[in-house]
């Protein structure tokens, strides 16, 4: 592939990409806001689990629509709804006073989340020539994060900053939003990023699967041209027929006995995802980390060194997911996350907060997240349906993480209370034994295999 093609494919990954950065940033930047909104307004642990769990509800509401919709409507469009939910939100949530007007621009970027969620990875694995797909859909979780490690350094930052003006404080709105409510300033960033996105997607085109789909043949080859190296149709199967090409597939399709073991590693993969416990860093980190006896200051620094773990591991994704497959790193990362998990809740137990080994074990749980559990679902989940259903199928799949996602959410606070830290992470270490089985039994390979071979490979099952 020569320099062309190369600028072309990476610059539609990059921008669509942004999706996830936002992604991730919006479900990290929570971990900085918390500690200070739940002081602000004086939360009870069920109101602090519905102030962060809130925008999960509004991932699940934008899963509920964009998976059907993305089918209908196209890839793209879908795309630029989810930015435009994205700027929104950010600008709401930096400047509303009410505590109701806050969760509810909580909930409309949410929306955007689920938008993305499903969206940019179906669209990816849709562009991707086949030789290189499972590297660009893991992009997305890259791109997720860079968001993450994104959201824990400008939170850091902007706290410092706050610190240090504090005594000069004026009654501007720009006092307020970067000194007195340091918060404000942390969601601010957001805006920046949606604007990058809602910009970039004018550059890019609509997935050539989609329209060869909906009968734009000609528009699908051109596309296809210039994304594999001027050779037409290079990822499709010669068999493709274009006259079935608007042919809409139903829901009911997934529970017939040929899909049945696509559509439970679909429901699984996600929902072990969440259950991990990946959340509990994510989202209550610098909390877990402050209530054990460490400043809050050197709590959002370890959440910095987790978040640049998270990055560097998900290269490992990136580097060797179409060359060793998806089965050797989903077994390998899941008994390690494993392991790590247990060890991390022993050193609770034995009240151990203050040893370097903590950050070890919480670290080695992000690395191996990182370059399995966490990229492989979408690259799973992107690949493994047909075309005609894949957005409604990877609606299903995506609602099941989203509403995991929500329920631990809620519930992580309550059993960090009722149940101790120890016990938490042995919870989570418990359900990364079982996506290992289900791993183990279930997941076929799909490295190097076109979107047409797999859907094949389903047919010969029958």
């Amino acid at each position: 592939m020569n320099n062309s093609y190369k600028f072309y494919l990476g610059l539609i990954t990059v921008v669509a990409s942004l999706g996830g950065l936002l992604f991730g940033f919006d479900m990290a930047v929570i971990s900085g806001v918390l500690p200070f909104v739940e002081k602000q307004f004086s939360f009870t642990a069920v109101q602090e689990g519905w102030f962060v769990s809130s925008a999960l509800v509004g991932c699940i509401a934008g899963v509920a629509f964009s998976g059907d919709l993305s089918d209908r409507l196209g890839r793209r469009k879908l795309l630029f709804l989810s930015a435009l939910l994205f700027l929104l939100s950010a600008a709401g949530c930096s400047l509303v006073r009410a505590l109701d007007l806050l969760i509810t621009f909580r909930l409309v970027g949410g929306i955007g989340v689920g938008v993305a969620s499903i969206v940019v990875p179906l669209y990816l694995s849709e562009i991707a020539p086949a030789s290189i797909r499972g590297r660009l859909v893991t992009c997305y979780q890259l791109a997720i994060t860079v968001g993450i490690l994104l959201a824990y350094i400008t939170n850091s930052l902007l706290l410092n900053y706050a610190e240090l003006h504090r005594a000069a404080a004026s009654a501007s709105t720009f006092d307020l939003v970067y000194i007195q409510e340091v918060w404000r300033g942390m969601f601010s960033i957001g805006i920046i990023l949606a604007v990058l996105f809602l910009l970039g997607l004018f550059f890019v085109p609509e997935s050539p699967r989609w329209l060869l789909r909906k009968g734009f043949v000609q528009q699908a080859q051109v596309i296809l041209q210039r994304i594999n190296d001027g050779v037409s149709g290079t990822d499709l199967q010669p068999g493709t027929d274009p006259a079935a090409a608007d042919e809409m597939g139903t829901y009911k399709e997934l529970f017939t006995p040929r899909l049945r073991k696509a559509l439970w590693l679909g429901i699984l993969l996600p929902l072990f995802s969440q259950l991990s416990g990946i959340n509990a860093i994510i989202y209550y980190g610098p909390s877990i980390l402050n209530d054990s006896g460490i400043a809050l200051s050197s709590s959002f620094l370890g959440q910095i060194i987790f978040g640049i773990a998270n990055l560097v591991f998900t290269f490992i994704a990136i580097w060797k997911v179409d060359q060793w497959g998806r089965r050797p790193l989903y077994i390998t990362g899941t008994i390690g996350a494993t392991i790590s998990l247990i060890l991390t809740g022993v050193l609770f137990y034995l009240g151990m907060t203050g040893s370097i080994l903590l950050i070890v074990s919480v670290t080695l749980f992000l690395a191996c997240f990182a370059f399995s559990i966490g990229p492989l679902k979408f690259v799973v989940s992107s690949e493994i349906f047909p075309t005609k259903i894949r957005g409604k199928a990877m609606g299903i799949s995506i609602m099941v993480m989203w509403v995991a996602d929500t329920i631990m959410g809620q519930v992580t606070p309550i059993l960090l209370r009722e149940a101790g830290t120890a016990a938490t992470f042995w919870i989570f270490a418990f359900f990364c034994l079982i996506a290992f089985i289900t791993v183990y039994k279930l997941l076929p390979e799909t490295k190097g295999r076109s979107l047409e071979e797999i859907e094949s490979f389903w047919n010969d099952k029958k």
